[in-house]
């Protein structure tokens, strides 16, 4: 199909509520083809995840496939491919974990988020057929970035000290700082 633009912090729709997609109009020719056009613009970016409000279409639909040849997120595992139509989570254990999120909406820079260690996810799979998956770790925070671009929000907001909002290649020299520490 096609690569779509991926729209940056500052376009409205990033701040928009979703809407919710009907069973018709997920398995509809329309729908498929956002799809094949949200993986195409996901392996051209390198990234992991992608929301359709991210191509500037206001709809709950989210994809995520980690990979452990991301230049992004080295030392990542491989997980299954994920197809998220209007998703739904619950909390299964509140203790919070960290991890240096990115964003392809936000390109170059990188902030410490904290979420919760493990949730449960209830959503419309790309057949329309009702799913749900625990995940934890690194993967249920891929989630909760996922979706919560479907209700308008950026990980920045979720951040607990801006100070750790940063330039992705001054990370690195920070890292090949601390490498050199004796």
């Amino acid at each position: 199909m096609s690569i779509r633009e991926i729209v940056k912090m500052g376009n409205p729709v990033l701040r928009e509520v979703a809407e919710d997609f009907s069973a018709e109009e997920i398995k509809s020719t329309e729908t498929k083809g956002l799809l094949e056009d949200m993986w195409d613009s996901l392996k051209a970016s390198g990234g992991i995840g992608l929301a359709a409000p991210q191509i500037g279409i206001s709809k709950q639909l989210a994809i995520i496939k980690l990979s452990s040849e991301s230049d992004r997120y080295p030392d990542m595992e491989d997980s299954e491919t994920f197809v998220i139509f209007n998703p739904k989570i619950s909390v299964i254990d509140d203790n919070e974990q960290g991890f240096w999120e990115g964003c392809l909406s936000i390109p170059g820079l990188r902030g410490y988020v904290e979420r919760p260690r493990k949730i449960r996810v209830d959503f419309l799979d790309e057949n329309a057929e009702q799913r749900s998956i625990e995940t934890e770790n690194f993967l249920a925070t891929v989630f909760q970035h996922e979706i919560d671009h479907l209700h308008g929000t950026l990980y920045v907001e979720r951040m607990k000290d801006i100070t750790t909002l940063m330039f992705e290649e001054e990370m690195i020299v920070e890292e090949s700082k601390d490498e050199h520490l004796d």
